[in-house]
């Protein structure tokens, strides 16, 4: 059953089946081959899989991110990060990296930050007389913070999985998050050195506090979310909601930029996105029971361990295992799947849960802007209305340090875990 499994689904990769309909077929293929299930158990573990009240959270975060969008929230966001660091080399790129960091801390979705931040920067950038290769590498790759700054469509999916924390796991992406952001900005400011991508003006005092008057409240957004959350105010799923209403009436009623005839687009790309990610989680569950069914993880993890039971030796080769598999599964998938299949692994060597699901999420978040599958590059190439080979080559510094966060991130835990222990949230 595991080896039609697990075949069937390579076959429909290599096809091109898109991989929530390769993951289903793979899983009716093993099922009827195993004779033994009834079909009907398809169904059933789908629509269990979908029928979860933190998942709710996923629909309202993508509306909230589209309300900021179209609300002109995320411009406010994009205005206000220009007159603190747009004076510095390269300093159009540290707006995009540190945009996306505010904008990912209302979204919680990596494609939705590069949406609509680079619907705004890319271009901007491009005008300033940077390449597009570099403007769209920058603002991919600060895209994928948006499922590192909490709140996060990932960890919430990993919380319900392993029934770790959602609040805890959203303290614990903070300082990985400004880790990889920091990193981010590092880079690009060595290459606009480089290549003399010079700032604006220094701005005055007077400009920076117009902007910040003008984007307070989209600042706000985030705090109310994540304050809420953690102290104790309302659940992940409640702030999702709240973001959505603050959303309609900071746009709508406030800064005049949303109007109803947008409200139909709004919500056609809301039940799209959270259909295919739905679509995913209800298809990969089926495929994560089955391997439990067979007791691959349990075969895993005495594989693992034959190899070594040091915990460096054993996160290295995870490490490499989601790195690779993160250029051409779909992060939600990859999450369903291997979680299962991990976990024993992981509680056996002593290493927490909470650590390894924020090491799992920045891991994956790289797959995101690696080719081939690099769901953000491709966001990214048709802002700027380029082919991916001509992006790949200014990519790679960028998914380097990445590499070099995560190692960081996996061999010193304390950055993950210190803000939800002092908080008290875990």
């Amino acid at each position: 059953m595991t080896t039609v499994l697990f075949a069937s689904l390579i076959l429909f990769f290599v096809i091109n089946v898109p991989i929530a309909i390769a993951i289903g077929l793979a899983s009716v293929a093993a099922i009827l081959f195993s004779g033994a299930i009834p079909p009907i158990v398809i169904v059933q573990k789908m629509f269990t899989a979908a029928d979860s009240f933190p998942l709710m959270a996923v629909p309202f975060f993508i509306l909230a991110g589209s309300l900021m969008e179209f609300g002109g929230i995320s411009r406010r966001l994009v205005e206000f990060a220009n007159s603190i660091v747009g004076r510095f080399s390269g300093g159009l790129a540290f707006v995009a990296i540190i945009a996306s960091m505010f904008f990912g801390a209302i979204s919680g979705a990596a494609v939705a930050t590069v949406a609509a931040i680079g619907t705004i920067l890319i271009p901007a950038m491009v005008r300033r007389g940077y390449d597009k290769p570099f403007a769209t590498a920058v603002q991919a790759t600060a895209g994928t913070l948006g499922v590192m700054i909490p709140p996060s469509i990932p960890m919430i999916i990993y919380g319900v999985l392993t029934g770790v924390s959602i609040g805890a796991l959203f303290m614990g992406g903070i300082l990985p998050g400004i880790l990889v952001g920091c990193s981010l900005m590092f880079v690009a400011w060595l290459i606009s050195r480089k290549k003399g991508y010079h700032g604006d003006e220094k701005p005055t005092l007077g400009r920076i506090w117009q902007t910040f008057k003008q984007a307070i409240l989209a600042l706000m957004m985030p705090v109310i979310i994540l304050g809420g959350i953690y102290g104790g105010v309302f659940t992940p799923t409640e702030a999702a909601v709240v973001a959505v209403v603050y959303g309609f009436i900071v746009g709508f009623f406030i800064y005049k930029e949303l109007h109803l005839s947008q409200l139909k687009n709004i919500l056609v790309t809301t039940v799209m996105g959270t259909s295919m990610i739905m679509f995913i989680i209800a298809t990969s569950s089926v495929f994560s029971w089955i391997l439990t069914a067979e007791q691959v993880p349990q075969a895993v993890a005495e594989v693992i361990l034959s190899i070594s039971k040091n915990p460096v030796v054993i996160l290295t080769l995870i490490n490499i295992l989601l790195l690779f598999l993160g250029t051409f599964m779909e992060t939600v998938a990859a999450i369903i799947i291997l979680v299962p299949v991990l976990l024993p692994v992981i509680t056996q060597i002593g290493v927490d849960p909470l650590h390894f699901g924020i090491v799992l999420v920045v891991n994956l978040a790289i797959g995101m802007v690696t080719p081939p599958l690099g769901v953000c590059l491709f966001i990214g190439c048709s802002i700027a209305d380029i082919k991916l080979e001509d992006i790949t080559r200014a990519v790679w510094p960028f998914i380097l340090i990445m590499v070099v966060d995560v190692l960081l991130l996996t061999y010193l835990p304390w950055i993950s875990t210190v803000l939800p222990k002092l908080t008290g949230l875990y």
